[in-house]
């Protein structure tokens, strides 16, 4: 598990500067929230045991989950009113969501063979 929380943090730290880079920016691991964490180890867990799956296998599965908890499509992200402006199809995403979710993966699997 320990592992996997440090491939976890180490995604989320390329993840920040890449929307560093977007004028997105993110916290830093030591400042998010534990739910937030969560989500991240969730996501590398996805990826470690479904390591052949294309970048889109994870949104396939987190939109799934997301509207099983009763999240539907909106254009701004409220969790009040559970809506999210990524809940649809990987391909209907803004390119730099895809090239984020691409990256993610892309450092899940070179963390993988390195270790």
């Amino acid at each position: 598990m320990e592992q996997i929380k440090a491939i976890a943090k180490m995604c989320h730290e390329v993840h920040r500067a890449y929307t560093a880079v977007m004028r997105d920016p993110l916290k830093h691991w030591h400042e998010l929230e534990q739910q937030d964490k969560d989500a991240v180890i969730e996501h590398v867990a996805f990826l470690i045991l479904n390591v052949e799956a294309e970048a889109k296998a994870w949104h396939d599965a987190w939109v799934a989950k997301m509207i099983v908890a009763g999240w539907k499509y909106g254009p701004k992200r409220s969790i009040k009113s559970k809506t999210h402006e990524h809940l649809k199809p990987f391909h209907h995403l803004p390119e730099k969501q895809q090239v984020k979710d691409a990256l993610f993966h892309s450092v899940v699997k070179q963390a993988i063979h390195a270790g």
